[in-house]
């Protein structure tokens, strides 16, 4: 028989793990960002329903260069996000139904609740790192290539 200290420990690490095991589940998709200098790959989550996109990048700390999440909103129309909770500063790119980038606004503040709007109605919104589209002179009428964009 164990002491109520060794089943509370246990309890702990087995939360723990189910914590990292998630996150390790986490699948991610090809998706490509076609410019006039070039095709610039990046791995992304996909949020597909209204709670993943409610939570979206929230409460992380951090995010690979080459990692990014995209909203499908399965419809086009106008869209706002904001920051509340998110302590990653990012670039929002708004995309349209046929894989074009409508609209980036670009270094997004942390933790703000300032609205930030498509512009334009879209499909989808790929979140990257702050500072990744000035790098790669992401613009509007670059193309994004997912399964989610008609070709």
């Amino acid at each position: 028989m164990i002491s109520r200290r060794t089943a509370f420990l246990l309890s702990l690490v087995v939360l723990a793990a189910g914590s990292v095991s998630a996150h390790a589940q986490t699948r991610f998709e090809k998706l490509t960002i076609v410019t006039a200098s070039g095709r610039h790959e990046f791995q992304v989550e996909v949020m597909e329903n209204e709670e993943q996109r409610a939570r979206g990048l929230m409460f992380r700390r951090e995010m690979a260069a080459d990692r990014g999440m995209l909203f499908d909103f399965k419809r086009v129309q106008p869209v706002a996000f904001w920051m509340k909770n998110t302590y990653i500063p990012l670039d929002m790119i708004f995309i349209d139904e046929r894989g074009e980038i409508v609209n980036i606004a670009e270094n997004t503040e942390p933790l703000s609740e300032r609205s930030v709007p498509s512009g334009k109605p879209v499909l989808g919104v790929l979140e990257v790192n702050a500072g990744i589209s000035r790098k790669f002179g992401f613009k509007a009428g670059d193309r994004v290539e997912h399964r989610i964009f008609r070709k």
